[in-house]
């Protein structure tokens, strides 16, 4: 029995190992998420039938209230905000490993293995600060609390002395496992760690704060799964948290940036140049029959996609100038910045909504060099990613940060609210460059009216 339990578990891993590999690509990610979702299912299958179930009751009601909840959220919730909704998700996960890490406790009866005291002490310290960091990155993203960071005097020195008590408490744990007062000032600390740590982050490092979360959610299932003996929960917990720590330094690079400076950074605190002196300047506003004008007669357009355009919901809209602009012998690309939205792929999933082609998708690498011969640069509520502060501001918190090279287009035409700047709080030297057409208005307006000027 445990010979095909282990197979079973090995045969899921495969499956999550591709999973992960198909996620990859916005080609191959429905695919990746496919094969993902059967190997959990054939997980929670093979561990249903361990024999030291005695009553299936509990199980059964929540596997159908947590599909039913499942099921209803992922057909409700828009993609817009499906960066919060991750968030929550990287919550509930550390959450659970938490709660179960201290079940388990309350079943040992002696003292057990030093490595199932440390990987209980682990699970509920990682899993405790997953939930509160996650619900605070929600509240955030949800405009529950205000997006730029939260900081105040001695936070740092707090910090760390919360993180040297929490050493004490589970040095003291681990000499003696009997007591659950210092394993429940383990579980306070981390709560209030994972408060502490998030705060001072601000929207625009949000896609980092995801994915660092997400991999903490991993970390804790693989001690949980050392604290049930379980392997494929070490296994799946190992590839989420190492995924994570992958993809948290991929937006790193992305945007020139080192972990600690994301995490302790407080970048967006206050503004940068116009922004912060309050200095006047002034843009000459164009008209959407301007722009349409510039779109029909270019022979190269790229569209370049930002969180204004998630907001606005203007995906559909925007595809289908897209493709109207194509029939007419126009090309047409999406150029897609590693941090544009609120979580890693945002934009990708986004513009998948609407059906825009893969091939049309391409990243920084991809498509930079290719500016300079273009008519026409298409933002749609983008900001930082095409910041040209970020290669000439040395004071800048963008300095350094690989951006769109927009600005080397024959034309720029802007879609924007207004001219207040990015989530850095760095005020934007092209709205006022005299190759820049802005349109200001809702995003999803403008493009449909492009789309009624192209039309007609």
């Amino acid at each position: 029995m445990d010979a095909a339990r282990n197979l079973a578990y090995l045969i899921s891993a495969v499956f999550f190992i591709f999973g992960l590999k198909g996620l990859s690509s916005p080609r191959t990610a429905r695919r990746g998420n496919l094969l993902a979702v059967i190997g959990m299912a054939i997980a929670i299958f093979v561990t249903l039938l361990d024999k030291q179930i005695i009553d299936f009751t509990f199980i059964i009601v929540g596997i159908i209230v947590g599909s039913a909840i499942g099921a209803i959220t992922a057909r409700r919730v828009q993609m817009t905000a499906m960066p919060q909704m991750v968030a929550i998700f990287n919550g509930f996960g550390g959450g659970a490993s938490a709660l179960v890490a201290l079940a388990e406790y309350n079943r040992f009866l002696a003292t057990p293995r030093l490595d199932i005291v440390v990987t209980i002490v682990l699970s509920v310290f990682v899993g405790a600060l997953t939930l509160t960091g996650s619900f605070i990155a929600f509240a955030k993203l949800q405009d529950l609390m205000k997006g730029t960071p939260i900081v105040f005097k001695f936070q740092q020195a707090l910090n760390a002395l919360l993180g040297v008590v929490f050493l004490v408490l589970a040095g003291i744990f681990v000499w003696n496992f009997s007591n659950v007062t210092a394993l429940l000032l383990i579980l306070v600390i981390a709560s209030a760690l994972g408060v502490l740590l998030v705060i001072p982050i601000g929207s625009a490092d949000m896609p980092v704060v995801i994915c660092l979360l997400n991999s903490y959610s991993g970390i804790a299932a693989a001690m949980t799964g050392f604290v049930l003996s379980n392997v494929v929960l070490i296994v799946s917990g190992a590839l989420v948290g190492a995924s994570g720590l992958i993809l948290t330094h991929i937006m790193c690079v992305a945007m020139n940036r080192s972990l600690p400076n994301v995490v302790f950074g407080a970048v967006g605190v206050g503004g940068y140049g116009a922004a912060a002196t309050g200095e006047k300047r002034y843009v000459t506003e164009y008209t959407e029959e301007d722009a349409a004008m510039m779109l029909e007669d270019a022979q190269s357009v790229i569209i370049i996609p930002g969180y204004g355009l998630a907001v606005a919901q203007a995906q559909f809209a925007l595809h289908e100038m897209a493709q109207m602009l194509i029939d007419r012998g126009t090309t047409v690309r999406y150029a897609v910045h590693p941090v544009a939205g609120r979580m890693p792929g945002h934009m990708n999933v986004l513009l998948a909504e609407a059906n825009v082609p893969y091939d049309l998708l391409l990243d920084l690498d991809e498509i930079n060099d290719d500016f300079q011969h273009t008519d026409v640069a298409l933002i749609i509520g983008a900001n930082d990613v095409i910041n040209p502060a970020a290669r000439t501001e040395k004071d800048s918190p963008l300095y350094g940060m690989p951006i769109l090279n927009a600005d080397q287009a024959q034309t720029v035409i802007i879609c924007k609210r207004s001219l207040s700047p990015g989530f850095s709080g760095v005020d934007n030297e092209l709205f006022y460059d005299q190759k820049t057409m802005m349109i200001f208005g809702d995003g999803k307006a403008s493009v449909q009216e492009l789309v009624n000027l192209i039309k007609g």
